[in-house]
């Protein structure tokens, strides 16, 4: 048995969870596409998101492109793919902070998950929950909890019947809460995504 379900199953509310079958993340090393995935998925159903991560790809021939490519075509073309300007523009974004500071994988794995959140953060159009996402499912970081993920939000509050709690007392408890899953919370998020139906 994995290590991170021996130890989760120690948490008697949570080991009923165990018995869901969950996607484990593979590492990625394209960081600036793990980035592009997140800003594309905001605020959209994963059905939605899957649409415009292909649309995007096409761009590209199908390819994962590196971010000067990226670069070479205009925010309106990117748009066109239906998304928001806003979107497009933090996709370029995402392109030129990477290239000029030639940002790869073995640079973030020297970092701290709070420091990579730090340093890509800088990003206009990339906030915590997107660097969250990249330390998830692009950098396969053990211990993210993705605080202000809905998805984790509606899990966290069905299990242990949170409902009657206002938004600050909700992450507060929740903060509370996820701190004996450490150091396996990125897995948690993964079982909360399944049993809230998000992912």
């Amino acid at each position: 048995m994995e290590a991170y379900k021996k130890f989760l199953r120690k948490d008697p509310l949570f080991r009923p969870l165990l018995k869901t079958e969950i996607v484990l993340p593979t590492k990625s090393r394209n960081i600036t596409m793990s980035l592009v995935w997140s800003i594309l998925s905001q605020q959209l159903s994963i059905k939605v998101a899957k649409v415009m991560h292909q649309r995007f790809l096409n761009l590209f021939d199908g390819r994962l492109p590196q971010p000067e490519e990226i670069l070479k075509k205009s925010q309106t073309e990117i748009k066109a793919i239906g998304i928001s300007e806003r979107k497009a523009s933090y996709i370029h974004n995402v392109a030129q902070f990477i290239a000029h500071h030639k940002v790869t994988p073995s640079k973030l794995h020297k970092m701290s998950d709070e420091e990579i959140i730090s340093f890509l953060s800088q990003i206009k159009g990339v906030g915590r929950w997107t660097v969250e996402m990249l330390l998830i499912f692009g950098l396969g970081r053990e211990d993210v909890f993705a605080l202000d993920d809905l998805g984790i939000q509606k899990g966290m509050i069905e299990l242990f019947e949170l409902q009657e709690l206002d938004r600050k007392k909700l992450k507060s408890k929740m903060e509370e809460l996820s701190q004996r899953w450490s150091p396996y919370r990125s897995y948690v998020c993964l079982y909360m995504w399944k049993f809230s139906g998000f992912k």
